[in-house]
């Protein structure tokens, strides 16, 4: 029997392939997700929360800010991972630098948006009613599901090409969707715009 054929062998399918490395970051993604939503809904919402020592309209107004600087952080993780691949139309070969920025990016990212996370959840909880209080809530938990798959999926070094740049993608597109339903709601005089 050659190497290649046999179980375990360099052959054979290992239980922590592309695909099993897939599926586990998808379970992860929707474990943490669940967890914290269940949290919000059973959490007595605390209105009196501060953030910061800000309560109330200045609680938001920092809110806003952060979630703000977050997004440009976000935009700005796109464009490294962008120039990383060597996808950045006219941009030169990437110094080393840019792999560690990337990195150091992502960490204020998520640092920036972890006060006003948990602000949010002391303070409000998980709520599903209007349409854009359910959609931020849940969206707000959704990111920190999306980060941990990423978190993990960053590890492994054989996976399909799409994998990494889905998970980088759909932790912006949150990013976005949770400064939309807040910090441009609050902007935006506690409207959303219309198109």
């Amino acid at each position: 029997m050659a190497a290649h054929e046999r179980p375990g062998g360099p052959g054979a399918p290992s239980a922590g392939g592309p695909a099993a490395r897939l599926g586990l970051a998808l379970l992860l993604a929707a474990v943490v997700t669940g967890v914290l939503v269940t949290v919000g809904r059973l959490h007595q919402p605390d209105y009196s929360a501060s953030l910061f020592g800000q309560v109330a309209l200045g609680a938001l107004v920092l809110k806003s800010w952060l979630a703000t600087v977050t997004l440009g952080l976000a935009g700005v993780q796109v464009l490294l991972a962008l120039w990383l691949y060597n996808r950045l139309p006219f941009a030169p070969t990437p110094p080393r630098w840019v792999g560690p920025a990337h990195r150091l990016t992502g960490v204020v990212l998520i640092a920036v948006t972890i006060p006003v996370a948990l602000h949010c959840l002391i303070a409000y909880g998980v709520q599903l009613t209007p349409l854009r209080v359910a959609v931020h809530s849940l969206a707000g938990c959704f990111l920190y599901g999306a980060f941990a798959a990423k978190v993990l999926l960053v590890q492994s070094r054989r996976l399909p090409g799409w994998a990494l740049p889905v998970a980088g993608g759909t932790l912006a597109t949150v990013v976005a969707v949770l400064w939309y339903t807040s910090a441009l709601w609050y902007f935006d005089g506690f409207q959303l715009p219309h198109p």
